[in-house]
C-alpha cells in the first residue's frame, strides 16, 4: 500500500498544473523510478524530500513567469 505522502504529493502536483514527469525531471530522477516510488513498488527515504523540493522549485518558477508576464 502506498504511503500517505505519495497520494498527497500526487494531488499537489496535479493542483499545481504539473506532471509527475516534470517533477521527476526537476528532481533529476528517472520518471519510471518516481512512478515506482509513488506506486509503493520501491522505497527511498529521501525521495519525498527531493520530489517536494522539485515541486516547490517548479511552482516558484511558474509564479515568477506569471509575474513577468503581468
Amino acid at each position: 500500500m502506498p504511503a500517505q505522502w505519495t497520494g498527497n504529493l500526487i494531488g499537489e502536483i496535479h493542483n499545481a498544473g504539473f506532471t509527475i514527469k516534470a517533477v521527476a525531471h526537476q528532481a533529476k530522477l528517472h520518471e519510471k523510478y518516481v512512478s515506482q516510488l509513488l506506486n509503493a513498488d520501491r522505497e527511498a527515504p529521501v525521495a519525498e524530500e527531493k520530489l517536494r523540493k522539485a515541486l516547490d522549485e517548479l511552482i516558484k518558477e511558474k509564479e515568477e513567469d506569471n509575474e513577468r508576464l503581468a
